[in-house]
């Protein structure tokens, strides 16, 4: 990843974490309204409800697959909010299938050194921000979980790890930070395990082509104020993502447009930073954060439109 953009990338989520976990909670992800949007759901639930969803729809975790050690990596972890999310409730769920089998009645979900079947589940977060890295680490402490996650400072086009690492390899909402999109999704299928799962939510573009037609000037304008707010190099489209994991030593594709399930999100974060603690945070946080907090609108303007899409992709290796 390139020196600026790697600096553009950790100096916003540097300076609007903590503003977002204020306001908006540990979850720094689209919400989910309904397959049509049409929910109405407190914020925070909907964001758990995203997570629950997509598990849904990649068919994670399977009971075969948690009955031995279960490894994840969350790629863009933020303050760690999925990875803790998905580790308690996979923990949980292995230790129910334990008890199920006969083989054990004590509580192994916060510590794997306690579960002599070796059926544990650990979790490590990336990020490129400092800041989120070590609050993802405190919050992890105050949940019991410290044995089980860990969070580092790295680059996701460059990972840190061996070749099949993980079953699950989990990226919600990063895939369009990356300024190389193949070797971003190379890397998640060379750290992921045979028979592993990768599950994808990024943020897209609407499909272009004979059909569609190619982007306009307008449109490329509206990206382009978008990539600058967001420190996106830039996004591509579904089919596009999909061309390149079918490139892969992957099986089991598949893919899906969430775009009308989460755009509500926008116009619900939006009314949120109305709010007299919102604003004087906003105020304290930095230009950086203040732009972001102002562009809030060209993201519910790109859903209005079918400019901006949630695309998903999910694959076995």
């Amino acid at each position: 990843m390139t020196s600026t953009l790697y600096q553009q990338i950790q100096q916003l989520y540097d300076a609007s974490s903590g503003l977002w976990e204020q306001v908006w909670g540990e979850h720094m992800h689209h919400g989910y309204y309904g397959p049509d949007g049409n929910l109405k759901k407190e914020r925070r639930q909907a964001q758990i409800d995203l997570i629950e969803e997509l598990l849904a729809w990649a068919g994670v975790p399977s009971d075969k697959a948690l009955c031995e050690s279960y490894r994840i990596l969350d790629v863009g972890c933020g303050i760690g909010g999925s990875t803790l999310y998905l580790t308690e409730k996979f923990s949980s769920i292995a230790q129910n299938n334990l008890k199920l089998d006969g083989e054990a009645d004590q509580d192994y979900s916060r510590s794997p050194e306690l579960n002599k079947t070796g059926a544990s589940v650990t979790a490590t977060g990336i990020t490129l921000s400092p800041v989120q890295a070590n609050r993802a680490t405190e919050r992890a402490k105050i949940a019991g979980l410290e044995s089980n996650v860990n969070f580092l400072v790295a680059d996701a086009l460059n990972m840190p790890f061996p070749d099949e690492s993980f079953d699950l390899v989990w990226s919600l909402e990063s895939g369009e930070h990356m300024p190389d999109k193949i070797k971003f999704l190379q890397e998640c299928c060379r750290v992921l395990k045979p028979g592993g799962t990768l599950i994808l939510a990024t943020w897209c573009h609407r499909p272009v082509g004979e059909t569609a037609g190619e982007l306009t000037d307008e449109e490329r304008k509206e990206l382009a104020e978008i990539y600058r707010v967001y420190a996106l190099p830039y996004v591509i489209s579904l089919p596009e993502y999909e061309e390149i994991v079918r490139s892969l030593p992957l099986t089991s594709i598949r893919t899906a447009d969430w775009s009308k399930a989460v755009a509500p999100f926008w116009d619900v974060v939006i009314d949120s930073a109305l709010t007299p603690s919102a604003i004087w945070g906003l105020l304290t946080s930095g230009w950086t954060t203040i732009q972001a907090a102002l562009a809030l609108g060209l993201m519910s303007r790109g859903y209005q439109s079918g400019l901006i899409r949630f695309g998903l992709i999910c694959a076995v290796k």
